[in-house]
This record gives C-alpha cells, sequence and structure tokens, in this order.
C-alpha cells in the first residue's frame, strides 16, 4: 500500500452522460427510447432495499458483476490520518465509474501498515453484505501472542476463512520477509488454503536487493501462493538495484537481471499486485520494458488500485490502456488471474 498515486484524476460516469434536444414532439419511440435510457442511468446509481444496483442484479441475474475489471488491492476505513474514510457504500460508487466488477478489501493489523488499524473483523462486517462483489482478505501480525503453536494459528486463520476471507493480507509488518514468525504464518496459509498478499520495501517484510529472503519463503512454501506489491517489490522489476532502491520508486530504464522475473521463472507460486504508485512506476519508468513484461508474465500479474480514500487518484488505467494489450493478456491481467487464484466462482 501506498499514499503515492501520480495520475491523472479518474474521470465519472456523469462526465459520458449526454442529454438528447428537446426541440419538436417526440415520437412514442422516442420516448419509451429515452425513458429507458434515464431509468437504467438512474439504477445505476440508485439503490435496491440499500444495496447498489448491479450488486442487486447479480444476484437476480446469476454470473459474476458487470466489469472489466477485478481490483485486487483496496481498503476501507481510515487508513492514515491524512486520509479520509471510505464507505462500502462509496467504493462500490466508485467501482462502478470505473467498470471494477469486484475488489478486494485488505485489512492492515501491523502498526507499521497504516495511522490506524483496520483489523479482519471490521473488513468482514464492512463487506458481508456485498460479498459478490467486495472479497474480503484476513490478517494476523506475525507477532501476534497466540497459543497452541501453528495449530493456534491454523485455528484462529480458519475462523476468518470460514467467514468468507478468501486471502491473506495486506501483510505489512515491520520484520524482515523471512522471519520464521513470517515463515510459520506462509506456512499455515497454505494449509488454510489463503493466498498471501505482501508488502515489501525498506521498513515492512524487508530484503535484500536480490530479495533473497523471499526466495527462500517461496521455496519453504511451495504450496502457498504468494502476490507482491509495494516498492521494494516493484523495483525489483530492474536488476542493479541498490538497497536504497528498495524503499523508493526508481525512475531509470530497466536493467537485465531483475529480481522479479528470475523468482517468477523459478516459482510457479508467485503472483504480482500492479496497484499503487509503485506498481504504475514499475510499468511506466520504462514503457517498452513494462509493456513487454505485462505480456509476458501475463499469467502472473493482477490488476489492483490501492483505492483507499474519495477523490484519490489512481494511475493504473492511464498507464495499462497505454500499453495496448492483446485483448487474451488484458483479460487475464484485469480480472481473470485473480478469479482463478482467489477460487472465485460466478
Amino acid at each position: 500500500m501506498s499514499r503515492r498515486n501520480p495520475s491523472t484524476r479518474p474521470g465519472t460516469f456523469a462526465e459520458s452522460v449526454t442529454t438528447a434536444g428537446s426541440d419538436g414532439a417526440r415520437t412514442r419511440r422516442q420516448f419509451v427510447q429515452e425513458a429507458t435510457r434515464l431509468a437504467a442511468a438512474a439504477a445505476l446509481f440508485g439503490r435496491t432495499a440499500g444495496v447498489p444496483f448491479c450488486t442487486a442484479r447479480a444476484h437476480q441475474t446469476g454470473g459474476f458483476p458487470a466489469g472489466k475489471y477485478v481490483d485486487v488491492h483496496t481498503h476501507l476505513g481510515q487508513t492514515w490520518n491524512s486520509t479520509e474514510v471510505l464507505t462500502a457504500e462509496a467504493l462500490l460508487r466508485w467501482m462502478d465509474s470505473r467498470e471494477i466488477a469486484q475488489a478486494v478489501v485488505l485489512p492492515l493489523v501491523s502498526p507499521e501498515a497504516s495511522s490506524y488499524p483496520l483489523t479482519s473483523d471490521f473488513v468482514l462486517a464492512q463487506t458481508e453484505p456485498y460479498r459478490d462483489r467486495l472479497i474480503p482478505f484476513c490478517s494476523i501480525d506475525p507477532r501476534t501472542s497466540f497459543s497452541g503453536g501453528s495449530k493456534g494459528l491454523r485455528d484462529m486463520l480458519s475462523v476468518y476463512a470460514e467467514k468468507g476471507a478468501k486471502g491473506f493480507g495486506e501483510h505489512k509488518p515491520g520484520v524482515a520477509i523471512d522471519d520464521p514468525r513470517n515463515m510459520e504464518l506462509y506456512a499455515v496459509c497454505g494449509e488454510v488454503g489463503l493466498p498471501v498478499l505482501f508488502h515489501l520495501d525498506n521498513q515492512r517484510n524487508t530484503d535484500d536487493p536480490r530479495l533473497s529472503g523471499l526466495e527462500r519463503a517461496l521455496k519453504s512454501h511451495a504450496d502457498t501462493i504468494f502476490i507482491g506489491h509495494g516498492p521494494g517489490w516493484w523495483a525489483s522489476i530492474s536488476g542493479g538495484n541498490q538497497q536504497s532502491d528498495l524503499g523508493g520508486y526508481p525512475q531509470a530504464e530497466v536493467a537485465p537481471g531483475g529480481a522479479i522475473d528470475r523468482l517468477m521463472d523459478a516459482y510457479p507460486n508467485l503472483y504480482g499486485d500492479l496497484s499503487a504508485g509503485s506498481g504504475a512506476n514499475a510499468i511506466s519508468r520504462d514503457v517498452s520494458f513494462g509493456g513487454e513484461f505485462v505480456r509476458r508474465r501475463a499469467d502472473r500479474l493482477m490488476f489492483g488500485t490501492d483505492f483507499l480514500s474519495p477523490g484519490q487518484e489512481v494511475p493504473q488505467f492511464e498507464v495499462l490502456a497505454g500499453l495496448d494489450l492483446p485483448d487474451d493478456v488484458a483479460a487475464k491481467v484485469y480480472r481473470d488471474n485473480a478469479r482463478r487464484v482467489l477460487g472465485l466462482t460466478a
């Protein structure tokens, strides 16, 4: 998760709506066509028993909700003391305006992760009325006190999974990514069937420029799916990094030998979350490499925004649209990979 989101402000549905002129009498057909169009627009932004229209429609017709994207990275509540509260209803309205069918909602439980704790129970409760569209994750800080060893941890995560959690994260503690306590979490997540969405930089889930710690985690937990995110992860699209690069947004052209490519070649349980300023920067810092990377890793990348506050600027739409991706690649990256990895069903 990142506070940096440099981009143009996203447009709204209302900006694309045009109105018909009123000169002359209307035929009955014109009247019916206009009334139908206006009713559809009103329904899109209206409410049906307190539920957004497209959520109610999904229940009625079956299948996935309509939309071009599945967003694997959003937050509810107030994340930073400098951002505003985001409600589930406001998130859904924004999703409607950006053709987002479903979105993963991530808790933040580590003190390094956010200004305010956003617990797993909070996320599960806030998403409960909208589970066809809002997909909850759960999280436990590896430094949490619990009894019973791995069994105790497994019991805790199993309760969250039974309540609807489809993954683990945003995993963002201030320890090394291969800290023994993290390694125990990864093992149990694999047993319970929860993919781990982790943030990596020089403060949270720390690692060296070759991502040696992450490699140890991947190698030791082949049954656990890992989804990379954050400045340190996305800086690793390039080779030749210094430690400081893992804490920022490098602007130089991508050098050969990046750790992401090396690890994705070796470990089929590794994926990437394209959200936030870090994900957008990784693709746009060297557009030629970025476009080729997305095509080459089409089975391993997932669309995400890190949307967490009303009015937030989100660069992903513009950056990805500029790559002119083939339809099959776009379908995988925009939605299909996330649904496959998270086991989402219509």
